[in-house]
């Protein structure tokens, strides 16, 4: 990998990593903190430094290592990773993202403004290291003092076990317990006698000492093993934990970053085994008949490992084992090459109708077959290539946490957002462009819909404000809910703005649903003072400019002093659908086939635009009509019930064509007006085929049938 691939891997990687950062400090915002979630952040900061280090990035390595030493004080309980220490956080990950947004440019330092910037948290994130050393002093000297009034402290235990030749090999037992006086205080020494044989089987020169020791030390295991080293095979020095710690060595196995399979390396990695425990239980192993037995189950058996312990570092080995298998079936590719292989994808689509054509045309038995496998596996590949673009909202929907934290701290409210629908997936595409809007609205929430802690509280709500968020497939469609349970919008001032402005004739009368969707007016506010989120009438008119450019549609509910929701309704694809080809003179016309319930014949001297419909009213859309052609010749006519969430509506058109491929092609700027109309695609014989807007058509006949 040259320097140019390692930099663009270091960039996409640092942001994912500052992502999940992000995500995991706004999730301990709102509840207790637990090590799992504090290891993950601190990781982010240590891997990013590395990765740095490892392109010879330094001013990012030197503020990453700042961020993970406060991180790793907050690990050791030395720090409180309160509100103030959680906003500072998410200020450094804005730091490293800046930073990495300037790598991406192809610039290896920070600029001016960065550098400023960076020196101001450096400054801070440097007061919080010094307390949390001062706390380490004080909490040093109180556990001095504690330990003095401790009667049974918890200790480590040390099961001390000499060799007979262990004097003739230069060993001396007492040595090894008074050099480990320099690592700690032994609170407890047992010498054990049950080793020595009688007095005329005694041989003077043999080692009968043995040892159990209860000794107290901040030392490591490793540490406490090397003491005993040097005695080799002469000394089986077997090391168990303080009895308080076990839950901490689990924890610490649940949260390594380490990527080995193999058991020994896991519990070797986090102090609860030394390698020489390993290589001794290793051996047993070795030795054993056929079948031996788990090394895991010989490291208890030994008595080097406790059960609970060996319990976890299995959890952990089965969750490395898993991880590896996933990773070793995923590939990341440039989302360009996705782009272009759609875009062959479509024109093969369109091939393939034309050879469709030919093949019915020269009706060819053994052409007409190949002709249907071929269209057969080319929908195989479409299907295939379409789930490749698929991304799903959540990824969308975390970027708003930091969004409603941000927003509601700056004005002074209490609001938390909560999410559902994450797993809904749609195009890539779609994704990227709904981005804008939803934050456009979710800020609108907050600003405008939810009441301040004290107004809430006079109305007898929760204190605390909820921004909802929710995604889910529907005919086709994917909706996409913004809500919050703020004071709603509305109804009689928004009129009197509308009036005001213009917008709507005195004396006209609207429905509340059109009253509501005034506020998508161009220039429309209800806002009294202008503030740095809201209030000069820009804004809401675009969030609905982008939607419908997107072939989506968008509403709004409300309810006064209960909350308002806002559905948007967009199309899961934008490139290829399943169409049904409909006829009008002609002229072709494509219907998305989701959005088709079912098809009806009509009698042609029903000149009514709605029909019975299983007890049900059915709006009609005479296409004819809305197209201006005559329909004084027809003979037969049919009706496409099609539907767009609740709305049903029927399409009248003249012929049935049948299902249909469809290949979106956007239309021209000059048709960028034209309503009713969403989109074109190509037919095999080379015609041009217009897509129905459907959620416009059945828009147009609900305003109708009122």
């Amino acid at each position: 990998m040259n320097s140019q691939d390692l930099l663009r891997t270091f960039v996409v990687e640092s942001r994912e990593l500052l992502e999940a950062m992000e995500s995991r400090l706004l999730e301990v915002k709102e509840s207790e903190p637990d090590a799992e979630a504090l290891n993950e952040i601190f990781r982010v900061a240590h891997t990013i430094k590395g990765a740095a280090g490892l392109c010879a990035i330094e001013h990012v390595v030197q503020f990453a290592h700042s961020v993970e030493s406060v991180l790793d004080e907050v690990r050791q309980n030395r720090l409180s990773l309160d509100s103030e220490l959680v906003a500072l956080l998410l200020s450094c990950c804005d730091h490293l993202s800046a930073l990495v947004s300037v790598i991406a440019t192809g610039r290896m330092d920070a600029d001016a403004g960065s550098v400023q910037s960076g020196a101001l948290l450096l400054e801070t994130l440097a007061r919080y290291h010094e307390r949390a050393g001062r706390e380490s002093q004080l909490e040093r000297k109180s556990g001095e003092a504690a330990r003095d009034a401790r009667e049974a402290p918890d200790c480590w235990h040390l099961s001390l076990r000499f060799g007979s030749a262990a004097f003739r090999n230069g060993i001396e037992p007492l040595s090894f317990i008074r050099y480990l006086q320099q690592l700690g205080e032994i609170v407890g020494l047992v010498t054990l006698f049950g080793a020595i044989p009688p007095a005329e089987e005694l041989d003077p020169e043999a080692c009968y000492l043995n040892f159990e020791i209860a000794f107290e030390s901040d030392a490591d295991k490793q540490t406490i093993a090397n003491v005993f080293e040097l005695g080799g095979q002469d000394c089986d020095a077997r090391i168990l934990p303080p009895r308080s710690r076990v839950s901490e060595y689990v924890q610490l196995l649940r949260s390594l970053p380490e990527a080995s399979e193999r058991l020994g390396d896991i519990l070797v990695g986090c102090g609860s085994l030394t390698e020489h425990e390993l290589e001794l239980a290793l051996a047993s192993q070795r030795e054993a008949p056929a079948a031996p037995a788990p090394l895991g189950e010989i490291l208890v058996r030994r008595g080097s490992l406790r059960p609970e312990l060996l319990d976890a570092a299995l959890l952990k080995q089965r969750e490395v084992k898993d991880a590896t298998a996933n990773h070793s079936r995923s590939v990341r590719v440039d989302a360009e090459k996705l782009d272009q292989l759609i875009d062959l994808v479509g024109e093969l689509i369109i091939a393939t109708a034309s050879v469709n054509l030919i093949a019915r045309g020269a009706r060819l038995p053994d052409l007409q077959q190949s002709s249907a496998t071929l269209t057969s596996l080319v929908e195989a590949v479409r299907d295939n290539a379409l789930q490749l673009r698929m991304a799903k909202i959540g990824a969308t929907f975390k970027r708003f946490q930091r969004v409603v934290y941000d927003v509601s701290r700056e004005l002074g409210k209490d609001i938390t957002l909560a999410v559902s629908g994450e797993d809904a997936e749609l195009d890539k595409t779609v994704v990227e462009k709904i981005g804008d809007p939803l934050l456009h609205l979710v800020r609108n929430a907050i600003d405008h819909g939810i009441e301040g802690t004290e107004e809430r509280t006079a109305r007898g709500k929760p204190a605390k404000g909820t921004v909802s968020l929710n995604a889910y497939h529907d005919s086709g469609s994917i909706v996409i809910e913004v809500s919050d349970d703020g004071g709603g919008l509305k109804r009689d001032k928004i009129l009197a703005k509308a009036l005001e402005r213009g917008l709507v004739e005195p004396g006209r009368s609207l429905s509340d649903a059109e009253i509501l969707n005034l506020i998508f007016e161009p220039g429309f506010s209800t806002a009294e003072h202008v503030t740095s989120l809201s209030g000069r009438g820009v804004g809401m008119d675009v969030v609905k400019r982008n939607i419908t450019a997107l072939r989506g549609s968008i509403n709004v509910d409300s309810q006064e002093g209960l909350g308002t929701t806002i559905t948007i309704r967009l199309p899961l694809t934008l490139a290829i659908i399943n169409g049904f080809l409909v006829g009008l003179d002609e002229s072709v016309f494509v219907v998305p086939l989701d959005m088709i319930e079912e098809c009806l014949e009509l009698t042609v001297d029903s000149d009514l635009d709605y029909a019975d419909l299983r007890g049900r009213v059915l709006p009609f859309i005479r296409l004819r009509r809305l197209f201006g052609l005559d329909a004084s010749a027809l003979q037969r006519q049919n009706v496409v019930v099609v539907r767009c969430g609740e709305q049903r509506a029927g399409l009248v058109v003249d012929t049935l064509l049948g299902e249909f491929q469809t290949v979106i092609k956007p239309l021209g700027k000059m048709f960028n007006r034209v309503k009713c109309i969403s989109g074109s695609s190509i037919l095999g014989n080379g015609e041009v085929a217009l897509i129905l807007d459907v959620p416009t058509l059945v828009q147009q006949a609900a305003r109708a049938s009122n």
